[in-house]
């Protein structure tokens, strides 16, 4: 097995220095074995010192391209080499796009993040993606797009139309990587994360939970994250939503308990961060929600789906909140 990067500098080396890792794999790992109340209670109080433990920061997410990646993600339903429901679309026009907007923005939310299914966007493609960034901006709300791996310039040119955040999740642990995807390599999302960076964009970077991988390997990817430089300003945890026709399809559901862990693990590591409980929501239970909440998750995706896959009704998510005194952000 290769050996688990202690820590990964976000700038390149051109531009500015690694800094020492804060976190190894084996401390992330002790964490995971401490009794489960004494790791909700070290998250929660970390939490606490960071933020309002009752704000529930909310995004919606959009995909503006659907189908057809060329990349060979086994957990994705829109590559196109695997026998999906997802049909291949092209990119949705401007008014589509910015009606989805103003509509999630007044049923509460205050981030809208447009997904396009690419390796990495086409300079024309990209052009009419900023000009998407500029009218959501335009309606108040924070704008993050998530396009794949990225060319060089083309983070400055998200943002000067204006972008907030860049998600491009490390999925996995890098020792990990391999055998999820073999058409890129957990490096290339490493050095798009670094663009980013220096075009001083803010960083949406996090992870799928439930893919095969051991303990190990999420507290491996949890130091990757964590030691990033500097942290990602929101870090997406996410549960493997099985997809039929795609090589995860029969993985085995993961423990609940080891998912809730996993959120408390990236909130102790990345104090400041905003912690989103991200894909599976829908299977999971209010009960199971409100203890990732407690272990240190912040931020939901709000809406009725994500990219392919469903989530939780907003009318659901407004009930759940009523019930546990969150307050939207």
């Amino acid at each position: 097995m290769n050996a688990i990067p202690q820590a990964t500098t976000l700038t390149r080396e051109d531009t500015a220095p690694a800094r020492a890792a804060r976190w190894t794999v084996s401390e992330v790992e002790a964490l995971y074995q401490l009794p489960l109340m004494d790791l909700i209670f070290r998250a929660q109080q970390v939490h606490r010192e960071n933020f309002d433990a009752n704000e529930i920061q909310r995004s919606t997410l959009l995909s503006v391209k659907t189908g057809g990646c060329s990349e060979d993600c086994g957990y994705c339903s829109q590559a196109a080499r695997y026998n999906t429901e997802t049909e291949r679309e092209t990119l949705l026009p401007l008014d589509e796009v910015l009606a989805a907007a103003q509509a999630a923005k007044d049923k509460g939310a205050s981030r809208f993040c447009m997904g396009a299914a690419w390796r990495g966007p086409k300079d024309k493609d990209l052009a009419k993606v900023s000009e998407m960034i500029r009218a959501v901006k335009g309606l108040g709300l924070q704008t993050c797009v998530t396009l794949g791996m990225l060319k060089e310039g083309q983070a400055s040119e998200l943002k000067e139309a204006g972008l907030d955040y860049y998600n491009h999740n490390l999925d996995t642990d890098a020792s990990f990587y391999g055998q999820v995807i073999t058409t890129h390599k957990h490096a290339d999302r490493i050095d798009t994360l670094g663009q980013v960076r220096e075009a001083g964009i803010k960083v949406c970077s996090g992870g799928i939970i439930g893919m095969g991988e051991s303990r190990r390997n999420r507290a491996a990817l949890i130091v990757q994250l964590a030691n990033l430089n500097p942290p990602p300003e929101s870090v997406p945890i996410n549960n493997l939503v099985p997809i039929p026709g795609t090589p995860l399809a029969d993985v085995a559901p993961i423990d609940n308990f080891e998912f809730v862990r996993t959120i408390a693990a990236a909130r102790i590591t990345m104090p400041e961060s905003f912690v989103r409980l991200s894909a599976g929501r829908q299977a999971m239970s209010e009960e199971l929600q409100a203890l990732c909440f407690l272990a240190g998750a912040n931020s939901i995706f709000y809406g009725d789906k994500l990219l392919t896959t469903s989530n939780p009704e907003a009318d659901r998510d407004e009930a759940l909140f009523e019930k546990l005194g969150l307050r939207p952000i």
